[in-house]
């Protein structure tokens, strides 16, 4: 049931009206590179998302085959992510079982799959989902290790953990609350050793990868402190899942509900949150997998409370008013869930982007995008940008081995800007911060000192103006 309620969550509005935010078009934009080209691309930039991205140019070779014309490009980012956090329910259902019982299990399922961030990256075509569930089902033999030790399981263990931080490297951070909640249920000394082994294992493999990430920092240089509702998100399930893991439920195995719910819950976000202090990096959806830990909590404490009629200490009328206090629950979910199914949910909508520009375009436009990475709107939808002459651009991304591109001189983009007679100018929304460099510069001059606005449309995420010479807007 668990499973077949995500999957369903997870299809529902999955098209978001096709609308495609920055993010996703770079997935788009990285898996339908070819290999020869993606490699290149990853000394440049994004080398913490290469095996995402390969097994995503892999999956797109069978997709664009089969479905991809039927279907849609919206749909083929988004369902590996459906798929994987179909997975992750699947997987808390089974450890909830394993830690409490069948009905907590049932319950920690079905809280997990309702969480809005859950839905929200399970329709997102990233790596978060993927990395939740490999979190999820390495928890999962984690337990059934610690409470039977064999080989075959510390070994699958390690090779999920592994897959997990290749995929990401933040999936490390799920290594501590395992090994907390190891130390918290007071395991022998021979799991600490295998649990130890198998994360010097996992830690080492994709080491080389973590130190040659360093060189592109500059990648997150946009992080300056967490966002307040990713914050607000984070605490109030913090808050919910020590309070329902203060509800009395027995526990099965050596591995308790609490040892390995808490550290899982408050752990890897507390962790990114000291690791921002020296360097920020904390967003939610880096360390995702720890709402498993509330799932767990919250699943154990319903099925506490909503057990049959009967059973000590239960009557009908309390049974109602928790049955009630859930259904407001879900109805103030409700416009949540519904938001995060419209494009206005993400922070961009490409799709509307490309369709304004090609609106207001004329064949032999001139072109610019401000600043120059919002150059990846044009990969998801090119043909809203067909005809048009980009005035800044030296190499294109495909040709630069980059996201973006690579612009000319400030002095030149001013040259060519000068011989248009109209140019459409990609940008920001209003109220943005701009860059400083000398390319931008020289965009932000020309226009204010050679040209005129003709037309100003705002699109969700971006301003799409154009420009004319004094006298040509309606030439």
């Amino acid at each position: 049931m668990p499973s077949g309620l995500m999957f369903f969550l997870g299809s529902w509005g999955v098209r978001r009206q096709d609308a495609i935010w920055r993010d996703e078009v770079v997935t788009y934009d990285m898996a339908h590179r070819s290999l020869a080209d993606l490699w290149p691309t990853l000394q440049h930039v994004d080398v913490v998302h290469g095996l995402y991205y390969a097994l995503m140019h892999l999956w797109f070779l069978g997709y664009d085959a089969t479905l991809g014309g039927t279907l849609g490009g919206a749909i083929g980012l988004r369902l590996p992510s459906v798929v994987a956090m179909t997975l992750a329910a699947a997987g808390i259902a089974l450890l909830g079982q394993r830690l409490v019982g069948r009905r907590a299990g049932l319950c920690a399922g079905l809280a997990f799959a309702l969480i809005p961030v859950v839905q929200q990256y399970a329709q997102e075509g990233r790596s978060y989902a993927t990395v939740c569930a490999l979190v999820v089902w390495s928890t999962y033999l984690l337990v059934l290790a610690a409470a039977r030790p064999r080989p075959r399981l510390w070994i699958g263990y390690t090779a999920l953990m592994l897959f997990a931080c290749l995929l990401h490297e933040f999936a490390s951070l799920a290594l501590p609350a395992h090994g907390a909640a190891l130390v918290l249920a007071r395991m022998p000394r021979r799991v600490l050793r295998a649990w130890a082994l198998a994360s010097v294992t996992v830690l080492a493999g994709p080491a080389p990868l973590v130190v040659f990430s360093t060189r592109q920092s500059a990648q997150i240089s946009w992080l300056m402190w967490p966002d307040p509702i990713q914050l607000l998100t984070f605490a109030v399930l913090a808050v919910l899942g020590v309070a329902c893991a203060r509800v009395p439920v027995r526990s099965r195995g050596p591995v308790g509900l609490r040892a390995i719910g808490i550290p899982l819950l408050l752990l890897p976000t507390l962790l990114l949150l000291l690791l921002s202090h020296v360097e920020p990096a904390y967003v939610d959806r880096y360390v995702l997998y720890y709402v498993a830990g509330f799932a767990l909590l919250a699943g154990a404490a319903l099925a506490r409370l909503l057990r049959p009629i009967g059973e000590r200490g239960q009557t009908r009328r309390r049974q109602v008013r928790w049955a009630t206090v859930l259904v407001l629950v879900l109805a103030a979910l409700l416009p949540v869930n519904v938001h995060l199914r419209s494009p206005d949910s993400r922070v961009d909508d490409v799709t509307a982007i490309a369709r304004t520009v090609g609106e207001v375009a004329r064949p032999g436009d001139g072109l610019l995008f401000m600043p120059s990475r919002r150059r990846i709107w044009a990969a998801a939808h090119p043909d809203g940008f067909r005809g048009l002459h980009d005035l800044a651009v030296a190499k294109t991304p495909l040709a630069s081995h980059t996201l973006y591109g690579t612009e000319r001189s400030g002095d030149a983009i001013r040259d060519r800007m000068l011989a248009a007679r109209r140019i459409v100018v990609a940008g920001d929304p209003d109220g943005q911060p701009v860059d400083a460099n000398d390319q931008e510069i020289a965009k932000r001059a020309t226009l204010r000192d050679a040209f005129a606005v003709c037309s100003s449309r705002q699109v969700h995420g971006a301003r799409i103006t154009v420009y004319a010479r004094p006298g040509a807007c309606g030439g």
